[in-house]
């Protein structure tokens, strides 16, 4: 099964160069692998201690950071090596300032495993929630490296866990410890027989817990809320925009809005402007401006969502429209602000489980939103209670980073 594995990687990598040609995130992909050990040999010495967390994308580097924030000081004299499997987390974490290198992960050849390994040479192996390589794993095992996965989700459907999943289970042999997020994901894990497990919770919520702590002002928001009510809208998609947009144009003129969407290509930003009868302003266009002026504030760069959440009074993450569904609602959440969703948000159990608290409401079409919105708009004790209800989620479900650290340390 591993020769054959192998022999279907190395066509997909074949065409994945030829992909290369005419897509730009597949010539990111590919052309970011060629420098891999050359930033390696720049930052990484022979004599160098070190330890490696591998993300696949963005959501896993944020969910593993409290991990490596820590890991970082326990382990003060030992470089911290990061990896990505996607453009969409390198390209926006390449110049992070908690890892020592950030790299793409070369792919899951058993030379590229070897010439990696030897290169960065770990002592601790990190894993975020998923991503399982084989060749990767088998060098780890064969060198006795400690290689953990943290903050893991297990579900009926994958491979481990089905007649022909062998070739799979035995991928997970090689891990020293699974930290799972949830009860389920342990008793599956147990099922095919592994006992190496334990219930950690989920490290998202020690990011955002974190988020707290930190200066999360930003003058030109305050400027452009000028103390009216503010609905934030991030990481939306068209799906999501074709009700907003109706919405926000039959909107009161006392009520703001603030859009983060999630592609930022200029075409599509020109086009949801373009939608919008309210008098709107871009990002990029704030200089020179008064903000207050506008109802509409869309967010044409990256970055920044997490600090425009904080002056939400309410908050509508997008996603939800599509697949595999909403994005990251914690952090609205854990600064008490109500939320509300598209329909798909079964895959993610914080979201279903502030539905079923009622901290957030999740709506199917036009009609479900706009009686979301103004009841949230128009009952202030409302908002309070599920913003209360969000805050106290969060709050209630951190420390699985000093689960996982206890039990290594």
């Amino acid at each position: 099964m591993l020769f054959l594995y192998n022999l279907i990687l190395l066509l997909a990598s074949q065409v994945v160069k030829l992909l290369a040609l005419f897509s730009p995130k597949m010539k990111l992909f590919v052309d970011g692998r060629k420098e891999v050990f050359s930033i390696l040999k720049s930052k990484i010495n022979t004599t160098d201690k070190t330890i490696w967390f591998h993300a696949a994308s963005l959501g896993e580097y944020e969910q593993g950071l409290p991990v490596i924030e820590k890991i970082k000081i326990q382990y003060p004299n030992h470089k911290i090596v990061v990896t990505f499997f996607s453009p969409s987390g390198y390209e926006v974490r390449k110049n992070n300032t908690v890892a020592d290198a950030t790299v793409y992960l070369p792919l899951d050849t058993k030379s590229n495993a070897q010439k990696f390994i030897k290169a960065i040479n770990p002592e601790l192996v990190f894993f975020i929630k998923y991503e399982y390589w084989p060749n990767y794993l088998n060098e780890l095992k064969k060198l006795e490296i400690k290689t953990y996965l943290i903050s893991g989700i297990f579900r009926e459907n994958q491979a481990f866990f089905k007649w022909y999943g062998g070739f799979y289970r035995n991928a997970l042999k090689t891990f020293d410890y699974f930290f799972v997020q949830n009860e389920s994901s342990k008793n599956l894990i147990q099922s095919i027989g592994f006992n190496n497990v334990k219930i950690s919770g989920d490290t998202r919520f020690d990011r955002v817990v974190s988020i707290l702590e930190r200066d999360n002002s930003l003058d030109f928001i305050e400027q452009f809320k000028d103390n009216k009510t503010t609905i934030v809208i991030g990481s939306s998609w068209p799906k999501d925009e074709n009700l907003l947009v109706n919405f926000i144009n039959n909107a009161s003129d006392e009520i703001k809005f603030i859009i983060a969407p999630h592609n930022i290509k200029a075409d599509q930003i020109s086009n949801l402007k373009s939608q919008i009868t309210k008098s709107s302003v871009l990002f990029s266009e704030k200089s020179n401006v008064d903000l207050s002026n506008f109802n509409v504030f869309i967010i044409d760069t990256i970055g920044i969502l997490t600090k425009i959440y904080s002056y939400a009074d309410i908050a509508y993450v997008g996603g939800g429209f599509g697949n595999p569904g909403v994005h990251n609602i914690l952090e609205p959440a854990t600064f008490g602000v109500p939320i509300i969703i598209g329909p798909n948000y079964s895959h993610f159990a914080e979201a279903t489980a502030l539905v079923h608290q009622e901290g957030c409401i999740s709506i199917s079409n036009q009609n479900e939103m706009n009686n979301a919105f103004n009841l949230l708009i128009n009952n202030e004790d409302e908002r309070n209670e599920k913003g209360h209800i969000c805050a106290t989620f969060v709050q209630m479900n951190k420390g699985a980073t000093d689960v996982i650290l206890n039990h290594i340390i």
